[in-house]
């Protein structure tokens, strides 16, 4: 007898079709049919060990995370509610140029500094992998959810040319290729970058191109936070869209926003370009968030010239008094290229963690905000932040607008995508929040997007761009990455003053047919595994 029949479920199946009753069998962590109501009237109903009534409520696939920074939070935390709890059952790593794996023992101090602020520094893990095979390995004893893996450019970069701003040598652009290829060999899904970090940013459009054609060799995807969502994001946009062109290369376009005073309703101008490419047969896809604020770390806002050479590098040129003056005044005047071409506004900027704890009364407030209490400039605020938590502070920028999220998220190629920072005393609540947001406020409240729409942009659009047959769609045969949530009351429990809520409305999240949410409550099953690329 099999394991598991889910009684009488609305069944959105993630195809975009509509809604239909039915029971469906698990066994094995695989659905191995789905009797509908129609089909079932009048005859013996399928039978299980354990039956579970879901009058009431939707059965759907598991959300993707298509953008997620737990790389290291999915080995600190085994419980990881914080996704769980959302219905997601696979994320996608590696985002932004910048993770763990391929690295050696220099870079991998570097990065582990570089990115404090996202993941932590991660003394309190044994890192004890080094290529990108023997993380998703490390990834294969147990996790809440699946993992799915970008080779990270910047480190690649890192790895082979350093912190440097100067272009590679054919010598060592053959030997990023090769590193590329082997973190695809290994399982990798694609490559992500992070055109406004080091040292990805560092690298040329000829550069990127090149490693573009080996991940299109191995049918997997570019990733790229591109070079500016601000000033001159259209033609950002179009570089990237161009670029992959070139390359033959598939595109998804990491949290696809447009952001600050120059970009307000100019969302149909970016869907206007992505049409175009589409209709040329440009293979492109797009995650977002349903918020307006971005985060990202303070360290991030500075000219890219100003981070050449490391962290170390970093520090020294901000407690230069000079080049201090200098920074400053690239980001307040002129526009620095980190803060996407746009003079920083300081009252934008709220400190959502920091490193050192003696640091906390900075969280919560905005730059401004703090440094109207300590009676000095926003600048100088800013530079003691960077200082003394040595580059360690997030934050929250609230840049976005309204308008331009939700004409976006309304875009056939589009998908969804937390961008979710773990850390930090007051996170964005998107990390916590982004999936049950989609269906309660945009789907029931907003009537943005239907249900069975919403749906297939978390689940099976996804699913199709990393090249999972087996996932993103109820179907017999199909994984048991499931989730069960009520329609009528699902929602973010998570707000920007109290980030770290659990959404409501989710009561069962299954991850290979096995409960990980019950009732409402983590269980302690870790369920989840690497899932690699397979062809």
């Amino acid at each position: 007898m099999e394991e598991l029949v889910i009684r009488d479920a609305d069944v959105v199946d993630g195809s975009g079709g509509p809604s239909y009753r039915a029971d469906v069998v698990i066994d094995q962590g695989r659905i191995v049919s789905i009797v509908q109501e129609a089909a079932a009237a009048g005859c013996q109903r399928p039978k299980a060990r354990r039956e579970l009534d879901a009058e009431g409520l939707v059965l759907s696939p598991g959300f993707i995370d298509m953008h997620a920074h737990s790389d290291l939070a999915l080995l600190r935390d085994p419980d990881h509610s914080a996704k769980a709890a959302q219905g997601v059952t696979l994320e996608v790593l590696g985002q932004d140029g910048l993770s763990y794996a391929p690295v050696d023992d220099r870079t991998l101090e570097e990065v582990r500094r570089a990115i404090t602020g996202w993941n932590g520094y991660g003394d309190d893990i044994d890192i004890d992998w080094r290529s990108v095979g023997e993380y998703l390995d490390r990834l294969d004893r147990g996790i809440a959810v699946n993992a799915a893996y970008l080779v990270p450019q910047g480190t690649v970069r890192a790895l082979v040319v350093g912190w440097q701003d100067r272009e590679a040598t054919p010598r060592e652009l053959d030997r990023m290729r090769r590193l590329v290829a082997e973190g695809l060999e290994q399982g990798a899904v694609g490559m992500s970058s992070g055109l406004t970090y080091t040292p990805g940013m560092y690298a040329k459009d000829a550069e990127l191109t090149e490693l573009c054609r080996v991940v299109a060799s191995y049918d997997g995807y570019y990733c790229p936070h591109h070079r500016s969502y601000g000033a001159g994001a259209l033609e950002a946009y179009e570089e990237m869209v161009a670029l992959t062109r070139e390359a033959g290369c598939a595109l998804h376009l990491a949290h696809a926003t447009m952001n600050f005073g120059v970009n307000e309703g100019r969302a149909p101008q970016l869907l206007a370009l992505l049409d175009a490419a589409l209709a040329e047969g440009a293979d492109i896809s797009l995650d977002t968030y349903p918020y307006t604020p971005g985060c990202t770390t303070l360290v991030a806002m500075l000219p890219s010239w100003a981070s050449e050479g490391g962290p170390e590098a970093v520090l020294g040129r901000l407690a230069d008094e000079e080049t201090a003056a200098r920074i400053r005044h690239h980001m307040e005047v002129i526009g620095a290229d980190g803060c996407h071409g746009v003079p920083i506004e300081w009252d934008t900027i709220e400190i959502s963690g920091v490193s050192d704890p003696a640091l906390a009364d900075f969280v919560g407030r905005t730059v401004q905000e703090s440094a109207a209490l300590r009676g000095e400039e926003p600048w100088v605020t800013a530079r003691r932040l960077l200082l003394e938590d040595r580059l360690g502070p997030t934050i929250l920028q609230h840049v976005g607008h309204e308008e331009n999220v939700r004409t976006i998220m309304r875009h056939r190629v589009h998908t969804g995508g937390s961008d979710g920072i773990l850390r930090g005393g007051k996170p964005h609540p998107r990390a916590y929040g982004t999936f049950p947001r989609y269906l309660g406020r945009y789907v029931r409240e907003l009537g943005v997007l239907s249900l069975e729409e919403c749906v297939a942009h978390l689940t099976s659009r996804p699913a199709a761009r990393l090249r999972l047959p087996d996932r993103g769609l109820v179907r017999e045969g199909y994984k048991a990455d499931l989730v069960l949530f009520d329609p009528a009351t699902v929602a973010a429990g998570s707000t920007f003053d109290n980030p770290r809520v659990l959404p409501t409305g989710i009561p069962y999240v299954l991850v290979d047919g096995r409960f990980v949410i019950e009732d409402g409550r983590r269980t302690d099953v870790l369920a989840g595994r690497a899932v690699r690329r397979t062809k």
